[in-house]
């Protein structure tokens, strides 16, 4: 069989969890599966695809221009005509939405869906957000559609006229975080990023709307316990906004509330050195984070929303992503109790088990077989 994935993705993102799928997924389809599996992306500026040897990708690096860089998606498209036809694969799976049809002889063409929440959610996006026509027209022209978990072909079905039949579920897997382990003990590491050896609870990613980290700043802050006996460590997402610190300070958490940058090795030591990983996220199409918590021991209390549980499962303290008193209950139910933090770290390196890119590869191969 012969699979080529299109540039869109890769000359739109440097880094990114679209472009880290599909990398990754091609670069298992050929190593684990043998198959003639290709990123056809003559121009790009993906961090994820440059890391590839040349047998999995197509193309040149560029520096990514800091303007135009639609302009850069548009003439590497151009240019992946003339290579798409001459390979004649037989599935071309688009790696993005595009209201145009790349042309090309691939017998078959696929498209993945990651979330819904551009319709479910408008007010998170710009007015003229060109994403849901863009969806529209890619998954109309698509002969099937993959979906990132049931609840996202739910959303999908449920907004679109499409038969159930033409749409799939494949779950995502993820970079396990644990080989970028070092030997720096949990109590210098915390002296080193805190200023104190004082546990933590942690919050990963981007942290307005829908991530909901108001939600849990105000569950942190309404718990005594919660704010003499641990700090709140967000990672990423940016250093914290004038309004984030303005909360911070009326919530009376001033000094309690920290923001880190850095590598994939300093959040697997985020991860590893937490006494508690919480996942407050209203809406996802998937979730990876939690998974990364749990392939480091780390306890998860996490939303009871959209997806979150089919990838937690059973390895989770859920809460109610709109409440903040549930949120404060979950952390104190696990932070409390010994015994129960020890239980979802046990249950957690076995849920995070179930996902890896050698199974997403193959189940994805196993819905191109079937067209």
């Amino acid at each position: 069989m012969k699979v080529d994935f299109d540039t869109q993705i890769f000359a739109a993102q440097e880094f990114g969890g679209i472009s880290r799928y599909y990398a990754s997924v091609a670069q298992a389809m050929r190593d684990d599966f043998d198959v003639d599996a290709k990123v056809v992306a003559p121009l790009h500026f993906n961090a994820y695809l440059q890391a590839l040897p040349k047998r999995y990708w197509m193309g040149r690096h560029v520096v990514r221009p800091p303007r135009f860089t639609s302009l850069v998606r548009v003439a590497s498209m151009g240019l992946s005509v003339p290579v798409h036809c001459a390979r004649r694969a037989d599935i071309l799976h688009e790696t993005y939405y595009f209201p145009l049809t790349m042309p090309s002889l691939a017998r078959r063409r696929v498209v993945t869906v990651y979330d819904m929440i551009h319709e479910k959610r408008p007010d998170s996006y710009p007015a003229r957000d060109p994403v849901r026509h863009w969806k529209r027209k890619t998954v109309a022209r698509a002969d099937h559609v993959i979906c990132i978990s049931e609840y996202t072909r739910k959303d999908l079905l449920d907004l679109y006229d499409l038969p159930p039949e033409r749409v799939s579920v494949v779950y995502l897997g993820y970079d396990s975080l644990e080989r970028r382990l070092d030997a720096e003990l949990g109590s210098d590491f915390r002296l080193r990023v805190l200023g104190s050896d004082e546990p933590y609870i942690l919050f990963v990613g981007q942290r307005g709307g829908y991530k909901n980290f108001s939600g849990l700043l105000q569950a942190y802050a309404s718990s005594l316990w919660l704010r003499q006996n641990f700090r709140l460590l967000c990672f990423g997402g940016g250093r914290l906004s004038e309004a984030e610190c303005e909360a911070i300070k009326q919530l009376g958490v001033e000094g309690r509330v920290q923001q880190v940058g850095g590598t994939d090795d300093e959040l697997a030591r985020c991860y590893r050195y937490a006494a508690l990983f919480v996942y407050p996220s209203a809406y996802e199409g998937f979730g990876i984070p939690p998974l990364e918590a749990m392939s480091l021991a780390c306890p998860l209390a996490c939303s009871n929303a959209t997806s979150i549980p089919e990838v937690a499962g059973d390895a989770a303290e859920y809460f109610q992503p709109n409440e903040p008193d549930s949120i404060r209950q979950a952390m104190e139910r696990v932070l409390g109790a010994i015994d129960v933090a020890r239980e979802l770290v046990v249950r957690g390196r076995a849920q995070c088990q179930r996902f890896s890119w050698r199974q997403c590869a193959g189940e994805t191969l196993g819905v191109y077989r079937q067209l």
